[in-house]
Order: structure tokens, then C-alpha cells, then sequence
């Protein structure tokens, strides 16, 4: 790993951070935003596991799917199985509840487990 390599990852850490703390806000704050909230916990693992690839050097393409990002992890480091599940249920977050549809918002437990599965798999990286 290079000086660049590592700057660049803790951007893209940086980032994962801010949208992890922004969810936060849209579920505890004053005005609840839960749509809002599980795509940025859907973000923040994005940015994340993007963070760890560059750190270690892989390239990857433009893609929010998260199952895609996790098996190019798997190939450096296959020591967090809990990732495949989070990935799997956090993914369909880059784009529901984004717009107009019969299910406007996500359940209050799915908006709980997108955030801790988000919050483990950030703290993790």
C-alpha cells in the first residue's frame, strides 16, 4: 500500500462516516426521515468497503452493489462473514423507498437493522 492509496481510502472512510452520522440524525432527530436514513446506511457500507479496497490497492467499477464490492473484499480478507448478510439486505437500499411507489417507507425494525448492520460493518473497516 502507497501514500496515495491510504489518502485516498481515508476520504472514502471519511465519507462513510458523514453518511453513517447523517442516518443517525434522520432517525433520532426532531424530523424522521427513515427513507432517507437507509440509503445513507446503505452509502456509508458502499463508501466504506470502497475505502478498504483502495486501501489495499483493488480497483473497482461504478457499481452501489454491495454484494459485488464484498466478494472483491472476500479476495483480501475473508474474515467478516457477517458482511454477506449486510450486504444482501442493505444493497435494495441505493434505490427504494427513492421514489414514488406503493411502499413509501421502510418499517421501523428495517430502518434498526439497516443502521446496525451499517454501523458494524463502518466501525469494522
Amino acid at each position: 500500500m502507497d501514500n496515495a492509496n491510504a489518502q485516498e481510502a481515508g476520504k472514502w472512510l471519511y465519507k462513510a462516516y458523514r453518511d453513517l452520522g447523517a442516518a443517525k440524525r434522520l432517525i433520532y432527530g426532531d424530523d424522521k426521515y427513515p427513507d432517507l436514513a437507509v440509503y445513507l446506511c446503505q452509502q456509508a457500507v458502499e463508501k466504506a468497503l470502497k475505502a478498504f479496497l483502495t486501501h489495499n490497492g483493488a480497483s473497482f467499477g461504478k457499481t452501489h452493489n454491495l454484494s459485488v464490492l464484498t466478494e472483491q473484499r472476500s479476495k483480501l480478507d475473508t474474515s467478516f462473514e457477517e458482511l454477506y448478510t449486510a450486504s444482501e439486505i442493505l444493497t435494495p437500499y441505493a434505490t427504494s423507498f427513492r421514489y414514488p411507489s406503493e411502499v413509501m417507507e421502510p418499517y421501523e425494525a428495517d430502518v434498526a437493522e439497516a443502521l446496525n448492520l451499517a454501523t458494524k460493518v463502518v466501525l469494522k473497516i
